[in-house]
């Protein structure tokens, strides 16, 4: 996984530099990717705070995101990943959020929405979302989780390169 330890010291230093102060919403990874960011010494300069939430009901009561919402299009799907980075922005103070929610399996899938389905979200505060759709084929939940991670570290890094300097 040295990607995955590339991409977060990448973000980080984007951060800092930067002088940006980041969120997560989490589903799938259960927190994983707020414990990688605050394994690294230092975290607090840049991490503001992770929700975690793995249940349809604490996606609504933690990140006011719509029951309706997640009653039509699933809990993993495109718009909840989206109402879970703006839910985040809006109960934080962070300048940046990422919002992640899929099936990790090794139960779950179905035909539509098999095991490996991931979304990931990204978002500046003030500026629209960016959603990505990942389909990881990896053969256990653990990697799956960490594949989630490696590409929101990488997505959200791009959307920091796109900004300009402080």
């Amino acid at each position: 996984m040295a990607d995955l330890k590339t991409s977060l010291l990448d973000l980080t230093n984007t951060l800092k530099m930067k002088q940006l102060v980041i969120t997560t919403a989490e589903s799938c990874t259960g927190g994983l990717i707020a414990s990688f960011l605050t394994d690294l010494s230092g975290s607090s300069a840049w991490f503001d705070r992770g929700f975690v939430t793995y249940s349809n009901l604490s996606k609504h009561e933690m990140l006011d995101v719509d029951l309706k919402l997640i009653e039509k299009h699933g809990a993993v799907s495109r718009e909840v990943a989206q109402a879970m980075v703006q839910g985040a922005l809006a109960r934080s103070t962070a300048d940046v959020a990422i919002a992640v929610t899929g099936i990790a399996g090794p139960t779950g899938g179905s035909l539509k929405k098999p095991v490996g389905t991931v979304y990931l979200a990204f978002a500046l505060r003030g500026e629209q979302p960016q959603i990505e759709h990942h389909y990881f084929q990896a053969k256990t939940r653990t990697r799956i989780r960490l594949l989630a991670c490696q590409e929101a570290f990488k997505g959200i890094q791009t959307l920091l390169n796109k900004m300009s300097s402080p």
